[in-house]
């Protein structure tokens, strides 16, 4: 009988380990919240995690039945972590291209199933992904002091371009990229075909963000620098002639602008600024008062839903504990939230 005990507790605990050794083939479950349904598509959420810690996620919102789920890339991909601080995504030909800052690398995940196709590394610090044709991406970057060129065809960097200083944001019009940099007083130009620097438009320091209005013009918003008297300033260029067209500037050392966006219609401007949300006709001026007042929370990431001009505002809370995202009416009310990872940062609107 002690034997048959022996063996009954070998067999259990030999259980119990291959139980436990098994746990790590399942995939993760995210952890799901519900929010009222309403508008269609997915929204999805890049948290930046810790910087060194690798752990940042991906959020996704499904406006359809309003289900959240966290850390949905990890769920999608067993084992697999997204790296350190996903910063930007965006989509070509049925495949989302995620920017991971700090692992210097661009992960391809299929746009239905959200599973990892490939992964292209050897940049430097990449920010912003930008297909400019069917096989080709301009990718910028923190400290390369260039545009990297991105052959999609076989995933690889083939060859580029030379830009000095930090390349942000990009937008491609009329065979050309207008690239933000928001370490030098200009809008960088470059023609797609001839992957070369054609032109520099001057504009105020630390270009850091841009988009486009519904009468193609391009509004470019430039953070300025407070320790050497720089003031922030947002310009409007016209593509077609590589100029500006109208300028306002924001008076006083208080303004930090950033994250620049524009509504479906194309003709309400909004962006971050130090107490809170801002919303700008593109006919009016410089509003003097937030549309959405910060508060005691951190806003860190905005995003506006084409659809409805919904607000999406990423609250970074501490920078150590998940963040939460807020959301509100074109009219400044707040209508729910939910939670998110650590630092989330950047929305894409999948419609």
């Amino acid at each position: 009988m002690k034997m048959n005990r022996y063996k009954a507790l070998v067999y259990l605990l030999a259980g119990i380990f291959m139980l436990n050794s098994c746990k790590k083939d399942i995939p993760p479950v995210p952890t799901a919240q519900q929010l009222t349904s309403g508008g269609s598509g997915f929204v999805y959420i890049l948290n930046e995690g810790n910087f060194m810690a690798s752990n940042g996620s991906v959020t996704r919102l499904n406006l359809n039945d309003g289900m959240v789920f966290t850390d949905y890339y990890a769920a999608q991909n067993t084992n697999l972590t997204l790296g350190d601080v996903p910063q930007s995504m965006c989509e070509h030909n049925g495949k989302f291209y995620i920017v991971v800052n700090n692992s210097g690398k661009v992960v391809c995940v299929d746009k239905y199933s959200f599973q990892k196709q490939s992964q292209l590394s050897g940049f430097n610090s990449p920010r912003f992904f930008l297909p400019v044709s069917g096989n080709k991406a301009y990718v910028s970057d923190l400290y390369a002091n260039a545009i990297s060129v991105v052959d999609l065809s076989n995933f690889s960097i083939v060859n580029s371009i030379p830009l000095t200083g930090w390349s942000e944001e990009m937008i491609e019009r009329y065979g050309k990229v207008f690239v933000t940099n928001k370490t030098s007083s200009f809008v960088y130009v470059l023609n797609t075909i001839t992957d070369q620097l054609i032109d520099s438009i001057p504009t105020g320091y630390g270009p850091c963000s841009l988009c486009e209005d519904k009468n193609g013009k391009l509004w470019i918003l430039c953070q300025g620098n407070s320790t050497q008297n720089l003031q922030a300033s947002l310009l409007r260029i016209n593509p077609i002639t590589n100029t500006i067209d109208t300028s306002y500037d924001f008076t006083g050392s208080s303004h930090h602008p950033s994250c620049l966006r524009i509504n479906g219609p194309g003709d309400v401007l909004y962006y971050l600024d130090s107490d809170g949300v801002y919303r700008m006709p593109i006919n009016g001026g410089i509003p003097l008062n937030a549309h959405i007042s910060q508060g005691n929370r951190n806003f860190y990431g905005l995003g506006i839903d084409p659809q409805n001009e919904m607000i999406y505002i990423a609250d970074a809370i501490d920078f150590n504990q998940n963040g939460k995202i807020f959301r509100y009416n074109s009219s400044g009310s707040e209508l729910d939230s939910f939670n998110s990872g650590i630092i989330p940062g950047f929305f894409y609107f999948d419609k």
